[in-house]
């Protein structure tokens, strides 16, 4: 990403500033610039970064012309746009679908028209197996993007993740917030998360876009899961708690993987991440009845190092 021009979609949320600080600190990337419907965010984040690298666009990705003519010039766009609220996607399904399936459709043939080198979309575990109208979206946008990759040079690809410790709509702020007043709710004593930081979720997109010599690939990073009784017991261990049940659309745990990509002779281990739905069989077969699942992934966080990886 050394001199590049890099578009950022959604850019004044958590993976976008993080994503700004490592681009300008590490990546020397020519130009960052930042697309986002709220100015006061915009602001904010200008002063907050103070750098001469970063441009600022108020604009939204359902309007396709604006755009359009907002990203030439560029030479990446990190599409990382999202209504991703799950409660607030249910009770507004249209609007999810505009932002979500039609705002990538705007971002893909702005990049088509703009002869972009590279697109990487952000996509989720809820994705896999979708129960929501968050989830569907993603999963559509997943296809939308290995879709392209037939029409033209420009190259699409997305990561794949779970939820991000500290981002914002983060369990842990509202943990603490709970910790203070003395009363813990939880959804379901038996969920199950992955761990990924706002710094490793930055880090696997930038080396994601780095790995992007193949057209079509979903990036999967390998990362540790925990139980949500056991954060709590880092975080609250002498608080309350109550059982509330799960929210329209919530799973119980999160999957990364589906049963049929995991045997698809196209997915494949790449040391430190997973690849799937790419056209070139690179890296080791997955292993006879795989499953990427925060229940039944290997590696899970102990209580001890929840709490040290929180301040607990």
């Amino acid at each position: 990403m050394r001199d590049k021009v890099i578009f950022i979609t959604g850019g004044t949320g958590t993976l976008g500033q993080v994503l700004t600080a490592k681009l300008l600190d590490n990546y020397h990337s020519k130009k960052i610039i930042i697309y986002s419907r709220g100015e006061l965010l915009q602001y904010e984040m200008e002063r907050k970064f103070e750098s001469p690298r970063l441009e600022f666009i108020i604009g939204d990705v359902r309007d396709r012309e604006r755009l359009l003519t907002s990203v030439a010039g560029s030479d990446i766009i990190i599409h990382a746009s999202a209504l991703k609220q799950i409660p607030k996607c249910e009770a507004n399904p249209t609007e999810t679908i505009r932002t979500n399936i039609e705002g990538t459709i705007n971002v893909i043939n702005a990049a088509r028209r703009n002869k972009i080198e590279k697109v990487i979309g952000i996509s989720s575990d809820k994705a896999v197996y979708p129960v929501n109208i968050y989830g569907m979206t993603k999963a559509i946008m997943e296809k939308l993007f290995t879709y392209s990759n037939e029409k033209d040079n420009v190259r699409f690809a997305c990561t794949r993740y779970g939820n991000v410790v500290g981002s914002r709509g983060s369990v842990i702020p509202l943990f603490l917030k709970q910790r203070e007043e003395g009363l813990i709710t939880i959804t379901d004593e038996r969920m199950t998360r992955f761990w990924l930081t706002p710094d490793q979720m930055s880090q696997f997109i930038l080396d994601s876009l780095e790995n992007m010599w193949i057209k079509g690939n979903i990036f999967i990073p390998k990362i540790p899961s925990m139980r949500l009784v056991d954060l709590i017991d880092a975080i609250a261990p002498n608080t309350p708690r109550k059982v509330i049940g799960a929210r329209p659309g919530e799973k119980l745990h999160e999957i990364l993987m589906t049963d049929e990509e995991a045997e698809d002779i196209r997915t494949r281990d790449m040391g430190k991440f997973y690849i799937t739905g790419g056209s070139i069989r690179i890296g080791e077969p997955l292993p006879k009845d795989f499953k990427y699942s925060s229940d039944t992934n290997d590696w899970q966080l102990t209580k001890e190092e929840i709490k040290g990886l929180v301040g607990g």
